[in-house]
């Protein structure tokens, strides 16, 4: 695509490779760009550099937005920590992340401001999601709750630590932040997403020496690895869902730098290291228990570290042994932010780099085949068959879900029993529909046993009584058994996952069917091309109700289910 003219947002412009990006961005003559990073100081700083370094583009071409994407756009400034540690926050970052989506979560997250109020066309994500999750390391919260338990700790502080392990569960956190992206790009039309993932290993393998922890590898730069591969699967499916923006993911795997090289104080987490000196004469006697955290306060020098560094950005300060160690051939190495930028800038301008992981998992999955294709009539042939000899009718068994397509499914057979073609349905009252039905559900105990049996409850045609059996799918358990009945609740509980007799709904099909019928007619006969697949011959000129296709139509168009590649 064409970036002149476009507005970019940087998500983690202050970093090593957003910074990169910003810089090559420039040349393409964008709009304006906007620069994010989790504190609004170093954005400012990054948008800072970035007008000095082009004066011509003027103010407002660089705008600085601070904040944490991953929480609500209330608890954005706020670190993780405070958060978690306040007990009302706490459980609002709890139900943030772990109930369904709904319009409230999504207008209130941090992101779908952010992505609301510049509406993006381009959007570059260089925030390292794998380690801003794993690293909140769900295995020191395990201990913390492991211990409370352990030592039978009251009722308030096992409540505490286990909101604090629920609110640090990494794939719940993963799966809202790509819904929540996911949904908001849609929202502001925005075309292209182009993520920077990671290995989370900078390219080694189960050997790597480099750890955090005892462990070789330590299990939270395992759970790095993990996210960072279930994002890419989540970002995939993303790429395969219509009408939503082009998806690409650019994975370095090696180290990224560098940043600069001088001479300074060395800070770690943003603080200077400060320097302690401890006598000989004051070593610790090896004896019984070792203290980790001594009450002991040591002399400080009242001086800091300082040294010759190289800053890798978010990857941290290192020293030249270090960077010597980890940049040796076979061992990381490293790629520059410059070569990685312009990876990215080809790749939205539509060039093939080979480099994006969406397109080799595209390339590298088996899809559907000509032979699976071919065999599907056999074995639809032969279900038919088997139906026949067996004198049963095989609807749903609520096995592949959801509830909604069972009771689609249901429904539709329902009203084939006593209409022969598609446009028999169309010659009936709504409420004629309604009532045969009913007497069918009646009368038919062996049919309606199969409904109910599923967990596929049955609403009356008056719409005030329902037919169910010992359990339900909808609407499914919350940790709550008893439920408020409204008529709101009806209609989404009806909609969802329950045979709905209703003639409101007997109307819904014959709506349906008849928008089936008109497409497949505006179809000309001397087009027989292949452009079309639904034609009136795919119906048999509507002579039969074949349940399985009208669903699978209903699914394309009511649901927006369609697939995308094949």
């Amino acid at each position: 695509m064409n970036i002149q003219n476009k507005t970019v947002l940087v998500l983690g412009g202050w970093g090593l490779v957003g910074n990169a990006v910003a810089r090559k961005l420039v040349e393409q003559m964008p709009k304006q760009i906007i620069i994010t990073s989790l504190k609004l100081s170093e954005a400012e700083e990054a948008v800072s550099k970035l007008s000095q370094e082009f004066p011509e583009k003027g103010q407002n071409y660089f705008i600085p937005w601070g904040g944490d994407i991953f929480v609500r756009n209330e608890f954005k400034d706020l670190n993780r920590l405070s958060i978690l540690s306040d007990k009302e926050k706490r459980k609002i970052l709890m139900q943030d992340t772990m109930d369904e989506l709904s319009e409230e979560i999504l207008k209130n997250s941090a992101l779908y401001n952010l992505l609301t109020l510049y509406k993006p066309d381009i959007v570059v994500d260089c925030i390292n999601t794998a380690t801003a999750i794993a690293y909140q390391d769900v295995y020191t919260t395990y201990r913390s709750i492991f211990k409370a338990i352990k030592t039978n700790a009251g009722y308030d502080d096992l409540v505490t630590e286990t909101e604090k392990l629920l609110c640090t569960l990494y794939i719940p956190q993963l799966i809202r932040h790509v819904q929540i992206l996911y949904s908001s790009m849609s929202r502001v039309k925005s075309e292209i997403y182009v993520k920077i993932g990671t290995s989370g290993t900078g390219g080694m393998g189960l050997n790597i020496p480099y750890t955090h922890s005892e462990e070789k590898p330590s299990r939270v730069l395992l759970s790095k690895s993990s996210i960072a591969g279930a994002h890419t699967l989540l970002l995939f499916l993303m790429a395969r869902t219509p009408d939503g923006p082009i998806t690409k993911e650019i994975k370095p795997t090696a180290a990224i730098a560098w940043k600069k090289i001088e001479y300074g104080e060395i800070k770690k987490r943003g603080q200077a290291i400060e320097l302690v000196d401890v006598p000989v004469t004051e070593a610790v006697p090896l004896k019984d228990k070792f203290v980790l955290f001594s009450d002991k306060q040591y002399r400080t020098t009242g001086e800091t570290l300082k040294s010759v560094f190289i800053d890798t950005g978010e990857n941290g300060i290192f020293s030249k042994g270090e960077f010597e160690t980890i940049s040796a051939q076979k061992q990381m190495e490293f790629v520059t932010p410059e070569e990685i930028a312009d990876v990215v800038i080809y790749e939205i301008k539509g060039g093939n780099t080979g480099h994006d992981i969406v397109s080799s998992l595209d390339h590298a999955t088996m899809e559907p085949t000509y032979r699976a294709g071919y065999l599907q009539h056999m074995a639809v042939k032969k279900l038919n068959q088997l139906e026949k000899e067996n004198h049963v009718s095989s609807v749903a068994f609520e096995l592949l879900g959801p509830p909604r397509l069972s009771k689609l499914l249901y429904e539709i057979h329902l009203i084939s029993l006593f209409n022969k073609t598609m446009k028999d349905v169309l010659s009936l009252s709504s409420k004629e529909l309604s009532e045969k039905c009913f007497e069918i559900i009646t009368e038919n105990s062996k049919l309606r046993s199969e409904i109910i049996s599923i967990g596929i409850p049955v609403l009356l045609p008056d719409g005030e009584s329902l037919l169910r059996g010992n359990t339900i799918k909808i609407p499914a358990f919350r940790g709550e058994n008893v439920l408020d009945i409204s008529k709101e609740n009806i209609e989404k509980w009806s909609n969802e996952g329950w045979v709905d007799l209703r003639p409101i709904n007997m109307s819904k099909w014959q709506t349906r069917i008849s928008e089936l019928i008109d497409e497949a007619e505006k179809i000309p006969a001397t087009e027989t091309s292949s452009m079309h697949v639904r034609t009136k011959e795919y119906w048999n000129y509507f002579e039969e109700i074949n349940i399985g296709k009208i669903c699978s139509w209903l699914f394309i168009h009511e649901e927006q289910g369609t697939r995308m590649k094949a």
